[in-house]
């Protein structure tokens, strides 16, 4: 019998799932509040209803009488997906748990209250209370909104005025005009990003990656992720460790997971984020070049309720990585730029812009120009390159 399956979102990232569940032969419904979105053409049905609308999601899958539901590379639309799978009885996580992985000061709070290593961390709604909390806090620090996505909205603050600034500019992003203002965590080496799988509570698979950032641009958004991850064997263990106890204090059940965390000079593992669902920055067609695991799938499959139990853990075999083409500044594309030494490195490219076009400057992935996938022959030539990409490949600007 067919299944029926609703995603919630048809962006040009969140394609993948819903070409695979076309492929599989089930009946696809898509629904945002943008009908120009390209996923929506693969789809069977699609409805202007927006994702983060809870009770309008919630009406339109049970009028639909759908099987399963995804949220794919979304964090607002996680939320919704767990309200109404739960009250449908469909597979999910609880409500409860992605709310707190969904939000920034809930998931900060959850992590003090159960002794994880976390930095020091307060949100607010307006500016006046933030003042006194900065002024007991060494700085720098960060402020960012508490539900935005794709990292916009977020600063470095040094000064009160810089934090009037980057109040109101996080401000800008948050949903539930909420702020948060924490510590500024000193970390060893690369941030961390990557993907996971949870089958029956338990972390079965992660590919954790080296996050790179444009240091002419913006350094909270990331340009693209290198794989396999260069942090220790004591760090990864933490990770693992810190991980699955998390997932057992919220419990969760089944599904995919997005990383972001960083360790300290001591290899101490903390986390930044963990979102209840695929990464973005094609971090899960990445993992399937570099482990042959397809994350994509699993996703797919254990919302509609079927066996994921074949899932394993599989290490990185090369060096990959994916790439965000961005433009460092406003203005009109003259011409994309390649250096010969990178041409041979790309594996998978899908261009955004022409020339002629107008872009503007890199701060937050709705300002991808485009997508790459590449291959390396050593890590030291992938690190060298992600680190420093500006010399082999960038957009050129009138």
């Amino acid at each position: 019998m067919q299944k029926r399956i609703l995603f919630l979102g048809g962006s040009k990232f969140q394609i993948p799932p819903i070409k695979y569940a076309k492929e599989q032969g089930h009946y696809v419904i898509t629904c945002d509040y943008l009908p120009d979105n390209p996923g929506h053409k693969y789809a069977d049905e699609y409805y202007n209803v927006s994702t983060t609308d809870r009770e309008d999601v919630l009406a339109l899958a049970e009028k639909l009488k759908v099987d399963g539901i995804v949220a794919y590379a979304s964090d607002p639309a996680a939320p919704t997906q767990a309200y109404v799978a739960n009250l449908m009885g469909l597979p999910s996580n609880p409500y409860e748990s992605v709310e707190i992985l969904s939000r920034k000061d809930y998931f900060r709070a959850f992590l003090e209250e159960n002794g994880f290593l976390v930095p020091r961390s307060e949100s607010f709604e307006s500016i006046g209370k933030a003042f006194a909390w900065f002024d007991e806090l060494d700085k720098p620090v960060i402020v960012k909104p508490v539900d935005s996505s794709g990292s916009k909205g977020v600063s470095k603050v040094y000064t009160e005025e810089e934090l009037l600034h980057a109040f109101t500019y996080a401000l800008e992003f948050s949903r539930a005009k909420k702020v948060v203002i924490e510590e500024f965590f000193v970390r060893d080496g690369y941030q961390v990003a990557g993907d996971g799988f949870v089958v029956e509570g338990k972390l079965v698979f992660r590919c954790w990656a080296n996050e790179h950032f444009d240091k002419n641009c913006n350094p909270f958004v990331p340009i693209g992720e290198s794989f396999p991850s260069v942090m220790t064997e004591y760090t990864l263990q933490q990770a693992q460790s810190e991980t699955q106890r998390l997932l057992d204090l919220l419990h969760m059940k089944q599904g995919a997971l997005n990383f972001d965390f960083h360790y300290n000079t001591n290899g101490d593992f903390s986390f930044l984020e963990l979102g209840p669902r695929n990464g973005g920055n094609l971090i899960p067609e990445v993992i399937k070049y570099a482990t042959g695991v397809d994350l994509v799938k699993y996703t797919v499959d254990s919302a509609l309720g079927l066996d994921c139990s074949d899932l394993h853990m599989k290490e990185v075999d090369g060096f990959y990585s994916s790439y965000m083409l961005h433009a460092i500044e406003d203005g009109i594309v003259k011409e994309i730029w390649y250096s010969d030494e990178i041409k041979n490195n790309i594996v998978e490219e899908n261009i955004f812009i022409k020339p002629g076009d107008e872009v503007k400057k890199f701060d937050g992935s709705n300002h991808t120009l485009g997508t790459m996938i590449m291959k390396f022959n050593s890590q030291e030539e992938m690190l060298e390159k992600m680190d420093n990409m500006e010399k082999y490949l960038k957009v050129i600007i009138k």
